[in-house]
């Protein structure tokens, strides 16, 4: 019996090591690989490569990593934090009743920017803003609209 319970301990440490290191390599939420497209219409859309990486205080990456990678020219996270919501509470001696507050999420707005060459041999500056679309979880994605002059469209990014 005792031998049965030092594997099952065993088992389990093991599990939560595993665990506690795949969680661990989440890190920031911006950090890591996106893929995804953008474009002025659904059916005119251009594959978007984005690497992003915070080091605690800045994030830096490129655009369309290989031999004609852009260096991105900033990038940030802006996290608006929500609000915890409320119960109900009946109204008691002169005190009213108070109505039910849901709880509002926090929002995780991403802004970066990037000047890439265009086909006449100039330079276009790109603006992308998006949010975060489910910040802890393993399929996260950026969804937002992006801006090039007066030529605008909208984007999808996905965490690889």
């Amino acid at each position: 019996m005792r031998l049965k319970s030092v594997r099952l301990l065993s088992l389990f440490t093991a599990v939560l090591a595993v665990t506690i290191v795949a969680g661990a390599q989440e890190g920031h939420p911006l950090t890591g690989t996106w893929y995804g497209d953008f474009g002025i219409t659904p059916a005119q859309r251009n594959d978007l490569t984005v690497v992003m990486k915070w080091d605690g205080a800045v994030t830096t990456g490129i655009v369309n990593p290989g031999p004609n990678a852009v260096p991105l020219k900033t990038a940030r996270l802006d996290v608006k934090l929500g609000t915890p919501g409320r119960q109900a509470v009946a109204a008691q001696g002169g005190n009213p009743a108070q109505p039910a507050v849901p709880p509002t999420p926090s929002t995780f707005l991403v802004h970066f920017e990037v000047d890439a060459k265009n086909k006449a041999g100039g330079m276009d500056h790109f603006i992308f803003d998006g949010t975060i679309e489910n910040p802890v979880a393993g399929n996260r994605t950026i969804v937002g609209t992006w801006m090039c002059g007066n030529t605008k469209g909208d984007f999808r990014l996905r965490r690889l």
